[in-house]
């Protein structure tokens, strides 16, 4: 196994940590997010639930200082962390862990996913099947895609470090993004996408396959200016 579950995350103050706990391959935690939030005790609500929020059934947690807005929407298992901001027109499908000082913002989307302490998708995001690091930011509009176009094979592959593909056996699977990488608005990751610790993503990019730590992926587009300008 070439990428490994520490190559992309720092779980050290992760207080769900656990829910990685027997596994080899960092993917693999997206099939227990249900049953570790199940087994992680009573629900508890210790942050403020602004009234016109909708949380639905009953294996939702949310941890002190954590604030979930107006409009917001809430659909069991989800465990929420301390200090967290869940914002307006928020709606998480089921089957989350948000971390400490983790954001989900404005009309994102969040289904079976794991967001590390300190992530934020804070305006108009899809988070599908995803994992995202400490620290992560995903700019206005990214869109984590977690299934594939074409459906003649079910099972997404993720390409590893050595250029190697390798079938996860998930039929959904987004993208698991590493500590302190920033991806920048309107950015796409296709299903299984790998992107290493510390990576800068620019605006409008479409990232596929592995990405090595500490790399920028740069869009370049050519631009053309004609005149509106009517002749005579």
């Amino acid at each position: 196994m070439t990428t490994k579950i520490t190559d992309l995350f720092d779980l050290e103050g992760f207080s769900f940590k656990d829910v990685f706990s027997g596994i080899e391959a960092p993917w693999e935690a997206l099939a227990s997010i249900g049953s570790y939030i199940a087994s992680a005790g009573t629900p508890r609500i210790l942050g403020k639930v602004s009234p016109g929020a909708w949380l639905e059934g009953d294996m939702i947690s949310i941890g002190a200082g954590s604030v979930v807005e107006p409009g917001a929407m809430i659909i069991g298992p989800a465990l929420i962390g301390e200090n967290c901001a869940i914002r307006q027109g928020a709606y998480l499908r089921g089957n989350v862990i948000a971390g400490d000082g983790s954001v989900i913002g404005h009309t994102t989307e969040v289904k079976n996913s794991i967001f590390l302490n300190g992530s934020k998708a804070s305006h108009f995001a899809y988070v599908g099947d995803s994992i995202l690091g400490s620290n992560v930011n995903l700019g206005a509009g990214t869109k984590l895609a977690n299934f594939k176009v074409d459906t003649g094979e079910r099972s997404v592959s993720v390409r590893l470090a050595d250029g190697s593909a390798l079938p996860t056996g998930r039929r959904k699977l987004g993208a698991l993004i590493g500590d302190g990488s920033e991806l920048g608005c309107n950015s796409v990751t296709m299903p299984g996408a790998i992107i290493g610790k510390r990576c800068l993503i620019y605006p409008c990019s479409v990232v596929r396959g592995y990405v090595p730590p500490d790399t920028i992926i740069k869009l370049r587009q050519e631009f053309i200016a004609t005149s509106r300008k009517q002749p005579g």
